[in-house]
């Protein structure tokens, strides 16, 4: 009995054929010649690949997934490793034409590895390509859906699956992909001239491929992941054919792939935390010019291999953590880079600029000093880590990590390096944000190199009176909104129901589905390529309403990039909005109004929208918030999400609804305005504490002891 080509979950199927996995249900319970299950188990049965390909296109579906989804179903069906084995060829694809891609997918199985096989030994000596590779022919399935994919969807798709696979298999874990409007700033960070320029923990390529396109020529590439250091090279070579490229497999502090090379500037993104990083058979290294890193300060120990890599007045821009900064056992070696004048400038990016999101991580330019150079007398610092917004902001948005506007932050940034550069002894300050310091100032104890605490404004750069108009604007805020809350508190909201408690019967939302009386609407996760682009383009200008703001009583904060759906409801007027992820202090749900109406709900949010003629939505939302319907109808341990469908309503009278709901409209606003004016009672005590610390306010006469 021959065995099955490949085995395929219904999931991969669906994928294939582009379509749902309830489809796939359907046909196997609707059509008596879907193919019999060839492995698995009955919960979880498999399927026979090249019988679901020859029933899938009897029907006109087998061409419907895109290339990119078929290519990753043929990789998982493969196994581990030959992701990287074929990450070669997606070069070697990308120098034939359509024609040519065409032509090779329809060679039998023996005769395409063959032509695999010659084509990555033509690449021999290209960067890190030098590796041997052979291609069985058990390998022509994922050979053919790579050429598809480089013909269909271009190299640089397929090489994202690859890598995609091959970081998915692999133990590594802290990889990071930097954000390309950040290394655009980064590249920029170098002075223009920067014609050789490395990066030691290259990852995927982004800098060096930035790099390029800024017009670097000698690129230089090295990552402790084979994987990653395959993706840079073809990456590197695909989109810089006319640069010199070199790319290196292995750790560069243990091994350097390039003692003895000076680049004109250094490029990174290293790993951080990483206590095993190598300090004992290092200890004696000659690249610790500024002391040996301790075995905590992994991050100064790719700062010293950077510099060692320079040319004298060559520059580093490194991506670093902000505990790099002031943690108290590398103070020596930072103070050795701020007196050797080493240290250029440190720039505090807000959260959410680049992974890890929950933290403002911090950039670092270096530049190796010159024998007989001019003296660096300071530090440029730079805090645009959103810290010192609007007071007048909610603390909801002034936490809030949604993708910065980088055209704004990378000219602020640009603008004031550019100044220092030109005269460091001069640069003009902007309080709170960007300050030279003067290095005999940053040589404490602890050598604090935090750009938050170096912006500070001095007490001579205080204005008074300026102070003053703030606190005044705090404090007549406060008054309006204590007379709102008190307002909110006055309503006479409830009365005794009696000598027992009111009992009801009650219907679930998904029996009040099932009714028509209501509908469920949610966001539709991404499902095809192409659908996510084509979506965005249709609602580029709408904001999305997630499920903190509801918690917080906030508008809708967050835009399209940070929702990756296929296409989602708007936002009604009336809708009953629910938070998916109940837990933590604020609202549960809220009802939508007039300036509600048209944003995107979020992943987290769901819209209920009901009939008008038979739910009060205010009624609605008010039993849907409550703690022990939440309590029931949600599921999960780690992470708890709402049933929205589990969720239960009480039967009445659409007259007894609407008194309801009057009734939750006065909690609800009685709960917002309770927020916003102890957000506000602290943001006028931080504003009275700050001026009167800061020599702006001096006490009150009328508060004599």
């Amino acid at each position: 009995m021959s065995q099955p080509s490949a085995l395929v979950t219904a999931a991969e199927i669906s994928r294939i054929a582009g379509v749902t996995r309830a489809t796939v249900s359907n046909w196997r319970r609707r059509h008596e010649d879907f193919p019999s299950p060839a492995g698995g188990t009955e919960a979880s049965p498999l399927y026979d690949l090249e019988a679901v390909r020859a029933w899938l296109q009897a029907r006109g579906h087998s061409a419907a997934a895109t290339p990119a989804e078929e290519l990753r179903t043929l990789l998982r069906l493969h196994g581990a490793g030959i992701a990287t084995r074929l990450l070669p060829m997606v070069l070697a694809a990308a120098r034939r034409s359509p024609e040519e891609l065409s032509a090779l997918t329809g060679l039998s199985d023996p005769e395409l590895g063959t032509q695999a096989d010659s084509a990555v030994a033509a690449l021999a000596g290209a960067a890190a390509l030098t590796a041997t590779v052979h291609f069985p022919p058990d390998d022509a399935p994922a050979l053919r859906a790579l050429l598809r994919c480089v013909r269909d969807a271009g190299p640089r798709a397929a090489l994202d699956v690859l890598a995609e696979r091959e970081l998915e298999e692999s133990t590594a874990s802290g990889t990071y992909q930097t954000p390309a409007e950040l290394a655009v700033l980064m590249a920029r960070l170098l002075p223009a001239d920067s014609i050789r320029v490395l990066d030691p923990a290259c990852g995927s390529g982004t800098l060096l491929e930035t790099a390029a396109a800024q017009g670097a020529r000698e690129l230089y590439g090295q990552d402790a992941l084979e994987v990653q250091a395959q993706r840079t090279a073809v990456r590197l070579l695909l989109s810089a054919p006319d640069a010199q490229v070199s790319v290196a497999t292995g750790d560069s502090l243990r091994s350097d792939a390039y003692q003895g090379t000076a680049a004109d500037g250094v490029l990174c993104n290293p790993p951080y935390g990483d206590r095993d990083w190598g300090q004992d058979e290092l200890a004696y290294d000659p690249r610790w010019a500024y002391g040996v890193p301790p075995r905590a300060e992994s991050e100064l120990a790719w700062v010293q291999h950077a510099l060692a890599h320079l040319v004298p007045g060559g520059y580093a821009v490194l991506l670093l953590p902000p505990a790099t900064a002031a943690r108290a056992s590398g103070r020596r070696v930072r103070a050795e880079l701020v007196r050797a004048g080493t240290l250029r400038a440190v720039v505090g990016l807000p959260a959410g600029a680049a992974a890890p999101l929950h933290i403002g991580l911090q950039i670092w330019v270096l530049q190796r000093p010159e024998p007989g150079g001019a003296e660096r007398k300071s530090v440029l610092f730079m805090d645009l880590s959103g810290g010192r917004e609007d007071p007048a902001s909610s603390s909801r948005q002034r936490s809030r990590r949604a993708a910065p506007d980088w055209d704004e932050l990378s000219k602020r940034i640009l603008d004031h390096w550019t100044a220092f550069r030109a005269a460091p002894d001069s640069v003009r300050e902007e309080p709170g944000v960007a300050r030279a310091v003067p290095v005999i100032d940053l040589l404490g104890d602890l050598v604090d190199l935090t750009p938050a605490r170096q912006v500070r404004a001095a007490p001579a750069d205080v204005d008074p009176a300026e102070v003053a108009r703030l606190v005044a604007r705090h404090r007549e805020k406060l008054t309006r909104h204590i007379a709102s809350l008190a307002e909110a508190a006055g309503h006479d909201v409830g009365e005794p129901a009696g000598d027992s408690t009111r009992e009801w019967r009650t219907a679930t939302v998904s029996d009040l589905v099932r009714g028509g009386a209501l509908e469920i609407l949610r966001a539709t996760p991404q499902t095809k390529e192409g659908s996510l682009a084509k979506w965005r383009a249709a609602n580029a200008d709408r904001p999305v309403l997630t499920g903190a703001d509801i918690a917080h009583s906030e508008r809708a904060s967050a835009g399209l990039d940070d929702l990756t759906v296929e296409t989602a409801p708007l936002i009604e007027e009336g809708d009953v909005l629910v938070r998916a992820i109940p837990g933590g202090q604020g609202s549960m749900a809220r009802v939508a109004d007039e300036a509600d109406a048209g944003a995107v709900p979020g992943r987290s949010v769901f819209v209920l929208r009901p009939d008008p003629a038979r739910l009060d939505p205010w009624f609605v939302m008010g039993f849907l918030e409550a703690e022990d319907n939440v309590a029931g109808a949600s599921t999960g341990s780690t992470t708890v999400h709402v049933q929205p469908g589990r969720l239960r309503v009480p039967l009445l009278s659409l007259e007894e609804q609407q008194r309801y709901g009057v009734a939750f409209r006065r909690v609800h606003d009685l709960r917002t305005a309770a927020r916003r004016t102890v957000e506000l009672a602290q943001r006028t005590a931080d504003a009275l504490t700050a001026g009167l610390t800061g020599g702006g306010l001096l006490p009150s006469r009328a508060e004599t002891p």
